[in-house]
């Protein structure tokens, strides 16, 4: 099929290197303007313009797509569809009209469950036992659009946004693959969403990253795995800052905040409901360690808080 492809990060070039490989035409990549990156700040290019550069694949980088003159070079492309994954800019209805077929979005969840910005990390915040990805016909609404095709997969006890994120962007891959195999056969299926059934993945922001350790065990472990990569698990030792990269929950109990136990094994901090073993942290300005090599550092014991 002739596509446009619209999309950004990681996630979306999943998607873009298997619609190449199995031979799709694709006359035009959109994807979000090169930002500052690193430590340098140095302007960097997109994963998706990174791999469409690679393929010799025309590119564009609109600020907006409510310019005119980039209406207008869509619709010279007279694509069968606009397939969209992690773009990061609005589709006007006037574009999402443009292709024959309309626009398809590889949204990160199973709808109607977690619409918004951030369905891995809410998916397993919340305890999902399972998430998958959604191809949706796009319209106006916020992922509100009929569901053409599902896929799902099981969410374990030790993913974080990270692992989870890698796996559903090989399922989005697959995924979109296979939807327009069935619209080119006039087989892709179509349902509307339960408008009651919806949840809504709200940004992450840093606030949310302080551990409130008054919470229960569970959810504290959940909330630690969730923001593994960003915004990261946030302590305090002796006033200075440590980031949480993974946790389990195990049943000890304690003052809230107070560390239970502190070696080989982990570092176990009291909850309101259980405790948690943190086994992978980072103190400011240090690299990811494991709490082993944490502890050969730092003098962490039981007794202390690491109440942020």
């Amino acid at each position: 099929m002739r596509l446009i492809f619209a999309g950004t990060p990681d996630f979306a070039a999943a998607s873009l290197d298997a619609l190449i490989k199995v031979g799709h035409d694709i006359p035009l990549v959109l994807t979000q303007p090169d930002r500052p990156a690193g430590r340098g700040m140095k302007l960097t290019s997109s994963p998706v313009k990174q791999l469409a550069l690679a393929h010799g694949l025309p590119i564009t980088q609109p600020l907006t797509l409510k310019d005119a003159d980039v209406r207008r070079m869509l619709c010279e492309i007279k694509a069968d569809v606009m397939v969209v994954a992690a773009y990061g800019l609005l589709l006007p209805q006037v574009v999402l009209d443009i292709p024959r077929h309309g626009c398809l979005n590889v949204h990160g969840s199973l709808l109607p469950r977690w619409r918004g910005a951030a369905p891995i990390q809410r998916a397993i915040q919340s305890g999902d036992m399972e998430t998958g990805i959604t191809i949706m016909q796009m319209e106006a609404g916020l992922d509100t659009g009929p569901m053409r095709l599902k896929r799902s997969l099981p969410i374990t006890e030790s993913d974080t946004s990270a692992s989870l994120h890698d796996k559903l962007a090989e399922l989005g891959a697959k995924a979109i693959v296979d939807a327009l195999d069935l619209l080119a056969k006039g087989q892709l299926g179509s349902e509307r969403q339960d408008d009651s059934q919806a949840s809504y993945a709200a940004k992450l922001n840093r606030i949310e990253a302080t551990i409130d350790w008054n919470l229960p065990a569970v959810q504290i472990a959940r909330t630690i795995r969730a923001f593994n990569p960003f915004p990261a698990g946030l302590a305090a030792w002796k006033g200075e800052p440590l980031k949480l990269w993974m946790a389990h929950a195990v049943a000890e109990q304690g003052v809230p905040g107070t560390v239970l136990k502190a070696d080989a094994n982990g570092i176990v901090v009291a909850c309101g409901d259980g405790a948690v073993c943190l086994t992978e942290l980072q103190r400011a300005g240090g690299k990811r360690l494991s709490a082993t090599a944490l502890l050969a550092g730092c003098g962490i014991q039981p007794g202390d808080s690491l109440i942020a």
